[in-house]
């Protein structure tokens, strides 16, 4: 009997403990459970938090762009006040018909968009700067929208144009300042403004040049420069659109802006690295080459300017001369290479300070790839300014006769 009440009450065999424990276990894995499925509803709240928050951007973005398209209010007069609007590349219908509403041509975008339904050639207004009216009916606002003589006219700056005029055979040929000033002219409620070619040109000469938008890989030389050329060759063949009434300052500063991307889409300056020399050099090369050949022969003047500082040898190029002399000049005369300056290229070795006028894009290229060879010299041998060109001196002078002989230089 005594052993039977042992058996029960010895600790080592008491059954009650394996049920306490797997007791124990299940209130852990309960909790364990419950851990996780709160996690899993915060997770599922962030990501709803998410998606309100991405979609109520994407509402207040599309009334942004959309504005004033919803109602269809319309304005019953022919405009009021002149204002000028500016039409950006890649704009469509509906985002014309917004920027038209944001400066209160027209009372409703919708009303602009409704109008627009009858004539195709809404689809086709161009980039650039408009001059319209307040308060116009959406009819009246597409007509004067697709005329071509609301819009402002762009400014188109071909290759080797220097920012300053020059005189050529007693006539004056207006550089980059002139045409930006004339572009700048806008006639407002009867008043015609304009910027001066001066004031652009002293807004370019004494302005900060990153408040005028220089870009960071030309800083360093523009500072160094002298005022009078420190812009030159930064502002790229290419067609810009000015906005008229604004500061010569601001006027300037959109203009080098736009070239610095017109400029980074040639290759500067990051398809510089393998030619060895820095962006601003080649813009420099660039501008040497526009100024020297045609087209088809730019590869093969960027090689001579390779070969050349390669030796080192003077570049002996009638062009930089006659930049510093404001000449269109071909040749030069004897005192003129004599002459002392920082672009006379007969008396110093290596590039001039600054770029001789505005380089295209193909000049940009032929710099990146020049032909290849040994040349050394080349001059212009035919009427339709083909130049020749030849390994030595000898070659060279012989060439050079016969386009003298020939009247072609």
């Amino acid at each position: 009997m005594s052993d039977d009440l042992g058996l029960f009450t010895d600790p080592d065999v008491d059954e009650r403990r394996p049920l306490k424990r797997e007791r124990e276990r299940d209130r852990e894995r309960d909790k364990a459970r419950r851990k996780a499925k709160k996690r899993k509803k915060t997770i599922l709240w962030m990501v709803v938090a998410l998606v309100l928050a991405v979609g109520m951007g994407g509402a207040y973005y599309g009334y942004k762009e959309l504005r004033g398209i919803g109602s269809y209010d319309d304005f019953t007069g022919s405009g009021e006040t002149d204002t000028i609007v500016e039409v950006q590349d890649g704009d469509v219908v509906s985002k014309i018909a917004s920027t038209l509403y944001e400066n209160g041509v027209v009372a409703s975008g919708r009303a602009f968009i409704e109008a627009s339904k009858t004539d195709t050639r809404v689809t086709s207004i161009q980039p650039g700067f408009y001059l319209m009216k307040t308060k116009m009916s959406g009819q009246l606002a597409v007509a004067r929208m697709i005329d071509p003589k609301t819009r402002v006219p762009a400014v188109q700056i071909v290759g080797g144009l220097k920012l300053t005029d020059i005189q050529a055979n007693g006539k004056t040929v207006p550089g980059v300042y002139s045409q930006l000033a004339k572009a700048s002219c806008t006639e407002k409620d009867g008043q015609k403004t304009c910027l001066s070619a001066e004031e652009i040109k002293a807004a370019a000469e004494q302005t900060d040049p990153v408040a005028l938008g220089v870009p960071d890989w030309a800083l360093a030389d523009v500072k160094r420069a002298d005022p009078a050329h420190r812009l030159e060759g930064l502002i790229m063949r290419g067609v810009y659109q000015v906005k008229p009434g604004v500061s010569a300052v601001e006027l300037i500063r959109s203009v080098v802006v736009a070239s610095a991307q017109k400029l980074q889409g040639a290759g500067i300056p990051g398809g510089t690295v393998n030619t060895g020399f820095r962006p601003y050099e080649v813009l420099i090369m660039a501008s040497l080459i526009e100024k020297e050949a045609i087209e088809k022969d730019f590869t093969k003047v960027s090689q001579v300017i390779y070969n050349r500082l390669k030796e080192p040898m003077a570049l002996q190029f009638d062009s930089t001369i006659n930049y510093q002399n404001n000449q269109p000049h071909i040749r030069t005369s004897d005192q003129d290479r004599e002459a002392p300056g920082p672009y006379n290229s007969y008396v110093n070795q290596g590039l001039p300070p600054t770029p001789i006028g505005s380089p295209s894009q193909q000049a940009i290229a032929a710099v990146m790839k020049p032909e290849g060879g040994d040349i050394m010299y080349f001059v212009k041998c035919q009427a339709d300014g083909t130049t020749c060109f030849s390994k030595n001196i000898d070659e060279h002078n012989a060439l050079v006769a016969k386009a003298q002989k020939d009247g072609v230089y």
